[in-house]
């Protein structure tokens, strides 16, 4: 396990998949994740999975699997926490899925929450931040949107799974693209092969 520290914000966009997929990874490699659930997250993530994560108090073991201690849930509305702030050093934050709200409300400097004043943090601070879109099509200001966040140091990876390892059930699909947010935060990962290097 890394001894670093991740930030991972959730939000309403579709494709909660994602971010199960990636926090079960995540908190195997991270010793510390602090996790920020926009209001819609949970309500898509049971529409999508039929299953939502626990909150008051956080409880990760039917959403994810099991019981990962070192996820700590913050309150989307408390700045009184450690990632609001750039004198506290983390390896880096992955808002998974992103939605084009949540991009644009970042693109414009619009901190109206714990979620995007993190992300505000990492730009200014010159930290990791990447960001997981969910969305089609899009139209020009959310490209534009996207745009801005890549041009001030944000990693655009759209949740557009790969097929050329083959997935053969609908996590493995979603692993494709969880592989890619790995490797994007410096992680080993053996989600995905490396493309005609391992065979």
């Amino acid at each position: 396990m890394s001894t670093g520290k991740l930030v991972v914000g959730v939000t309403g966009a579709s494709g909660a998949i994602y971010a199960q997929r990636f926090l079960i990874q995540a908190a195997q490699k991270f010793e510390k994740i602090y996790l920020i659930l926009s209001e819609q997250a949970t309500q898509v993530s049971l529409q999508e999975l039929g299953v939502a994560p626990k909150v008051n108090p956080f409880y990760s073991q039917e959403w994810l699997g099991a019981e990962y201690p070192n996820i700590e849930l913050l309150d989307r509305k408390d700045y009184f926490t450690p990632p609001a702030s750039g004198s506290f050093r983390h390896d880096g934050m992955v808002i998974v899925p992103c939605s084009m709200g949540t991009a644009g409300r970042i693109a414009h400097g619009i901190s109206d929450d714990l979620l995007t004043r993190c992300a505000d943090v990492c730009l200014k601070e010159g930290r990791r931040l990447i960001v997981v879109p969910r969305e089609m099509p899009m139209n020009t200001i959310m490209l534009r949107n996207l745009t801005t966040l890549s041009e001030v140091g944000a990693t655009v990876i759209p949740a557009a799974p790969a097929w050329y390892s083959r997935p053969k059930t609908l996590e493995e699909l979603a692993d494709t693209v969880v592989a890619r947010i790995l490797q994007n935060l410096g992680v080993e990962q053996d989600l995905m092969k490396q493309w005609m290097v391992e065979r």
